[in-house]
């Protein structure tokens, strides 16, 4: 509590001390931190629920019946990026097979049907990647915002020094001081950012490569008219020769 209470004096006379340019970086941090904060808690809430749409996708959907059934036991409308994928893959079938005379030849089912899930799998990663580079951009800058706070503390500081006519260890070294917290300030904004991006990055590529898979399986489904199951691993003895 004692060194809360003090860094928190420090922070305070460092802002009744600083001029409009201190004062506007201070301000230029804290929006950058929370504006970070504000992406980071937004990109949880919305990984948490795709991954748990994708538990639902894999569970309900191939138990279903037929392909339309198991877009119906998908719960969540258009915020299920599943059940929109399951659902563009059902209609591209039906439109093709609607146009069979005119489509097939041009573009096959295949085609057809492959153009239509890829295109809602990058819509789908480019909403996981949304609000990413606020994160790179607050890591990457805050630093250096902190440190150009920092040098226009010390110069202000030093000003302040040279016009008292007082330079002494125990007179200078409070302003100065003073001044790097903003380096620390700096950091303390960054730190988390950088955190924050690189844990939802693999989070975004674990989603993703579910979202591929079941398009995947999708695909082979529209296309055989079920799923097609993995293959199983080889024997160790069959590897060996």
């Amino acid at each position: 509590m004692a060194d809360a209470a003090v860094s928190q004096n420090i922070v305070t006379s460092f802002w009744e001390t600083s001029g409009p340019f201190g004062k506007f970086l201070m301000v230029i941090l804290a929006i950058m931190s929370l504006y970070s904060w504000y992406v980071m808690i937004l990109k949880v809430l919305d990984q948490k629920a795709l991954r748990t749409y994708a538990t639902a996708a894999e569970k309900d959907f191939w138990a279903a019946s037929n392909l339309q059934d198991g877009v119906n036991r998908l719960k969540g409308g258009d915020d299920n990026a599943f059940r929109g994928l399951a659902a563009d893959g059902i209609q591209s079938l039906e439109h093709h097979e609607r146009n069979k005379g005119r489509l097939t030849e041009n573009i096959d089912l295949h085609d057809w049907i492959s153009s239509h899930l890829q295109r809602r799998v990058d819509l789908i990663t480019n909403d996981l990647a949304s609000g990413m580079s606020v994160l790179a951009s607050v890591g990457a800058t805050a630093p250096f915002v902190g440190l150009l706070g920092t040098v226009v503390g010390i110069l202000n500081a030093l000003r302040a020094i040279a016009l008292s006519g007082q330079a002494s260890l125990d007179k200078v070294a409070g302003p100065v001081g003073e001044a790097l917290i903003m380096t620390a300030i700096g950091l303390g904004v960054a730190i988390p950012a950088v955190l924050g991006f690189n844990w939802m990055t693999r989070r975004n590529k674990s989603l993703v490569e579910r979202v591929n898979y079941f398009a995947h399986d999708l695909h082979q489904a529209l296309l055989s008219g079920a799923r097609v199951p993995a293959a199983k691993a080889a024997p160790a003895a069959a590897v060996k020769k």
